[in-house]
C-alpha cells in the first residue's frame, strides 16, 4: 500500500461537497493537503482542520493555476497529488442554454483540469513520479435528456485525461480517472441532505474514500478508471 504520509497533494473545487470531502481525508492519511477554491471563507474554515494550506483561486485563470503551483512549490518544495476536483453545470434544452453557460462549464470542467495538468506535468515528469485524480461524472460515459452542454463538458474532461494518462505513463505518472453518480452535495444549487437525497445519492465521503483508494494504490498499480453509483441508480 501506497502510503500518503507527508505527501504533498492539491485539491481543487475543496471548499465544499467532495473537495471538502477529499480534503479532510487525505489531511487525516497524514498528507500535507492545498485546498484551491474560490470561497476565501469556506477555505479558511478548512485549512483550521487540514492544517495545510488554503489558496482562493479560479481554476480558469491562468495566472491564478500557476500561482497555486508556484506557492504550493515554494511552501512545500515539491507536489506529489493533484486532484481535479472543481466542477459545475446546470441542465437545460440546449436551445434555452445561453452561450455563458457553456462558457462557464467548460471554463471550470474542461479548462480548469487543462490548466492544472499543464503547469503540474512537467513538474511530475522530471520527479518520474506523480499522481492526478481527475473526478468527472458517470455522465462522460452517457448521454441524458436536458444534458447536452454539462455532458460535453464531462466528455471533453475524460479524453483530456485520457490522452494525458499516455503521455505521462512513461515517465512513472498516474492519471485515474473517477466517474461518480448522483451525489448528495450543493452541485446545481442543490442543498444536501434532504430526505430523498441521503437514501438515494452517494455522499461526498463515498467519493473521498474511492479516491484515497486510488492513491494508496502500490507504486506499481496504476487504477486508470473507477465508476461509482449509489445502488438506487440504474446506470
Amino acid at each position: 500500500m501506497n502510503d500518503l504520509t507527508d505527501k504533498v497533494a492539491i485539491v481543487t473545487g475543496a471548499s465544499r461537497g467532495i473537495g471538502r470531502a477529499v480534503s479532510l481525508l487525505l489531511a487525516m492519511q497524514g498528507a500535507k493537503v492545498v485546498s484551491v477554491a474560490r470561497s476565501a471563507d469556506e477555505l479558511d474554515e478548512l485549512v483550521h482542520k487540514t492544517n495545510g494550506l488554503a489558496i482562493p483561486a479560479d481554476v480558469s485563470d491562468e495566472t491564478d493555476v500557476q500561482n497555486v503551483v508556484d506557492e504550493t512549490i515554494r511552501h512545500y518544495g515539491q507536489v506529489d497529488i493533484l486532484v481535479c476536483n472543481a466542477g459545475v453545470g446546470s441542465f437545460n434544452l440546449l436551445e434555452n442554454n445561453a452561450a455563458d453557460e457553456w462558457d462557464r462549464m467548460f471554463d471550470v470542467n474542461v479548462k480548469g483540469t487543462f490548466l492544472f495538468c499543464k503547469f503540474l506535468a512537467p513538474h511530475f515528469k522530471s520527479r518520474k513520479s506523480g499522481h492526478i485524480v481527475g473526478i468527472t461524472s458517470d455522465v462522460a460515459r452517457r448521454t441524458f435528456e436536458h444534458g447536452t452542454v454539462y455532458g460535453a463538458s464531462k466528455f471533453a474532461q475524460d479524453a483530456l485525461l485520457g490522452s494525458l494518462r499516455k503521455e505521462v505513463r512513461p515517465h512513472g505518472v498516474k492519471v485515474s480517472t473517477i466517474y461518480p453518480g448522483l451525489v448528495d452535495t450543493y452541485f446545481n444549487e442543490s442543498k444536501p441532505g434532504s430526505p430523498d437525497t441521503e437514501k438515494t445519492h452517494l455522499k461526498p465521503v463515498d467519493v473521498a474514500q474511492a479516491v484515497r483508494y486510488i492513491l494508496e494504490a502500490p507504486a506499481h498499480v496504476v487504477i486508470d478508471e473507477l465508476m461509482l453509483h449509489p445502488l438506487t441508480q440504474e446506470w
